[in-house]
C-alpha cells in the first residue's frame, strides 16, 4: 500500500480542525510531569499534529488549585494573543480519549535546539517572552520551553504553572534584565494594556473567566509594573531559575 502524505495545512483553518476534529493517539511524551501525549486530529481531509494534556492526568501540586494547569495553558495562548505576539502555538480546551483537557498545535521543529543554542540571538523575539513571562507570572521557562521552527520563528510552550498571585518568576532568559524596553515594546504593552480594560473584548473576557480573582489582579499589576519602571524585570526574590534547566 502506498504511503498516504497530506498537504500542508493552512492556518486559518487550523482552528477549525483543532476543535472539531478526532484525536488519535501517536505516543506519550515521557520527560514532563504531567500526562502529555502526542495525537494527530482529523477532520474530514485534514490531518494535524498536535499536543495533549488531559485535565486528569495533571500531577496535583501545593500552589496550583487542582484541574487548572490546562486552563492556564490556554490563559496563557490568550494573553500572548491579546499583546499581538503570537508566541504561543494555537491551544484550545475539548475532551479527547482522556477526557478533557488542552489540545495544543504541534510546531514541527529540531529539537536539540533550545535557548541555550540560540542564546544572543533574536533578540527581538526573546524580548518579547521575557515580558510575556513576567506578565504572566512563569514559575518554568526552561530553555527547552522555547523552540526554534524552520523560519527562525521562536515558540514558546509550557504553560500550567503560570498566572499565580504569588511572585514565582523562574526564567533561564535573564540576558535583558535591567535594561530599557524600547518603545515599539512599550507601545505594544500599552495597547495589551488597553485591551485587559476594555469590557468587550471576547479575547479578554475569556482570559478573565479562566483565572481566579486574585490572579487577574495580579497579572494587571505586573503589566503596570513593566510600564511603571521601562526596564526588563531583574531577579526577585527566591529562586530565578527552573530546574532542570533545560
Amino acid at each position: 500500500m502506498p504511503m498516504v502524505t497530506f498537504a500542508p495545512i493552512a492556518m486559518d483553518i487550523a482552528p477549525d480542525i483543532l476543535a472539531r476534529g478526532q484525536l488519535q493517539m501517536e505516543g506519550q511524551v515521557t520527560w514532563g510531569s504531567n500526562f502529555t501525549f502526542l495525537v494527530q486530529v482529523c477532520h474530514e481531509d485534514a490531518v494535524i499534529d498536535a499536543i495533549y494534556k488531559p485535565q486528569r492526568g495533571e500531577r496535583p501540586l501545593w500552589d496550583f488549585a487542582t484541574g487548572t494547569l490546562c486552563h492556564r495553558e490556554r490563559a496563557a495562548y490568550l494573553l500572548s494573543e491579546a499583546a499581538g505576539w503570537s508566541l504561543v502555538p494555537l491551544t484550545l480546551l475539548r475532551d479527547g480519549p482522556y477526557g478533557y483537557g488542552a489540545v495544543q498545535l504541534f510546531i514541527d521543529h529540531d529539537p536539540e535546539a533550545h535557548y541555550f543554542t540560540f542564546e544572543g540571538q533574536f533578540p527581538d523575539q526573546l524580548q518579547r517572552i521575557v515580558l510575556f513571562d513576567y506578565v504572566v507570572n512563569n514559575a518554568d521557562r526552561k530553555s527547552g520551553h522555547v523552540l526554534r521552527d524552520g523560519t527562525d520563528r521562536l515558540w514558546a510552550i509550557d504553560h500550567g504553572v503560570c498566572f499565580h498571585e504569588q511572585y514565582k518568576l523562574r526564567t533561564v532568559i535573564w540576558e535583558f534584565a535591567g535594561q530599557p524596553i524600547s518603545s515599539l515594546l512599550q507601545g505594544e504593552l500599552v495597547e495589551l494594556q488597553r485591551r485587559i480594560e476594555a469590557t468587550d473584548d471576547l479575547v479578554i473576557t475569556e482570559l478573565q473567566t479562566l483565572l481566579a480573582p486574585g490572579e487577574w489582579v495580579q497579572m494587571r499589576r505586573r503589566l503596570q509594573k513593566l510600564l511603571d519602571t521601562g526596564t526588563f524585570p531583574v531577579p526577585g526574590r527566591g529562586r530565578p531559575y527552573p530546574w532542570p534547566l533545560v
